[in-house]
């Protein structure tokens, strides 16, 4: 504990606002993972609810479920539940899908582009600190005492790179944390786009059906 104090105190004033930076990184990160899961879980819940009203043909029980869901794929199914009742073809209902599509994708992405540009800054500070470090520590060393002067100067650079690393320490989680979200995030938008498909196929069948 007493190397870690000693190491963020060596660096300078410019460890703070990385911490800042990576402290506000991983809020964002916890808020967005939870909020993922809990979207693909409660996704799941209602799909299962609702296929066995999709394969009887029972749209109108199905709505009321979707309807009262705050889950992405409730609204996605709403539209094109509701658009049933009017629409002739099959690209009259996707379209009003793709609609409600376009209002869920920017709340799963929310937040999360902010991770890369967080750590890009937590590097660029940690770069600017060791910068500033070194021109005291030069200026510094210009007015000392010849016979200290590389004691004193290889002392001021092992400070001022403090702040560096502790930009890449800061930087390289965050970029990790975002790729991850990145990977859940497409996993949750596969998966409405398949749910869409599979909910086309059972309408277009029952159309078929009712038909012949």
């Amino acid at each position: 504990m007493s190397t870690i104090v000693r190491f963020f105190q060596d660096g300078g004033v410019f460890m703070v606002p990385i911490l800042f930076v990576f402290a506000f990184g991983v809020i964002i990160a916890i808020e967005r993972w939870t909020y993922l899961t809990m979207s693909g879980a409660s996704n799941r819940a209602l799909w299962k609810k609702i296929v066995p009203y999709l394969k009887a043909g029972n749209f109108q029980e199905a709505a009321a479920h979707t309807a009262k869901s705050k889950a992405a794929i409730g609204s996605i199914l709403t539209y094109g539940l509701y658009r049933v009742k009017s629409a002739r073809r099959r690209d009259d209902i996707e379209k009003a899908m793709e609609e409600s599509m376009m209002e869920v994708l920017p709340r799963l992405e929310k937040r999360t582009h902010y991770l890369a540009t967080l750590a890009n800054i937590a590097t660029l500070l940690g770069l600017l600190g060791t910068i500033i470090g070194l021109i005291a520590a030069f200026t510094a060393v210009s007015n000392a005492n010849p016979a200290d002067k590389a004691d004193m100067l290889s002392a001021s650079i092992s400070t001022a790179m403090n702040t560096t690393a502790f930009g890449l320490m800061a930087a390289i989680p965050l970029l990790l944390i975002h790729a991850l979200l990145q990977t859940k995030t497409n996993q949750l938008v596969d998966s409405l786009e398949m749910a869409s498909v599979k909910f086309l196929n059972a309408i277009t069948e029952r159309q078929l059906k009712a038909g012949a």
